[in-house]
């Protein structure tokens, strides 16, 4: 038991930082124009870096507390299909 009570404490510590960025999630609707986007990501404290409107997808770039991420998003309907958390190449 007292294994058990270990490993479900460690399970918690370790996705505490992924739990603290997932204020956007896949099947979210974000919405379809620039100005709908901003709005909603800008309110939950992301920063915006870049939205590309390409091939049927809404790219999104955005930044929060030092995580970069891109977001892809139905071009029709403009809900969340995809997330990537960057990868830091230093």
């Amino acid at each position: 038991m007292e294994t058990f009570k270990m490993l479900t404490l460690t399970g918690l510590i370790a996705t505490t930082p992924v739990l603290a960025f997932a204020n956007v999630t896949v099947g979210d609707k974000l919405g379809t124009t620039e100005t709908d986007i901003r709005t909603t990501l800008e309110a939950q404290g992301y920063q915006i870096e870049e939205i590309e409107f390409e091939d049927g997808e809404i790219e999104v770039e955005l930044v929060k507390d030092g995580v970069e991420t891109e977001l892809v998003l139905n071009k029709t309907d403009g809900v969340v299909t995809a997330i990537e958390l960057e990868e830091d190449d230093d």
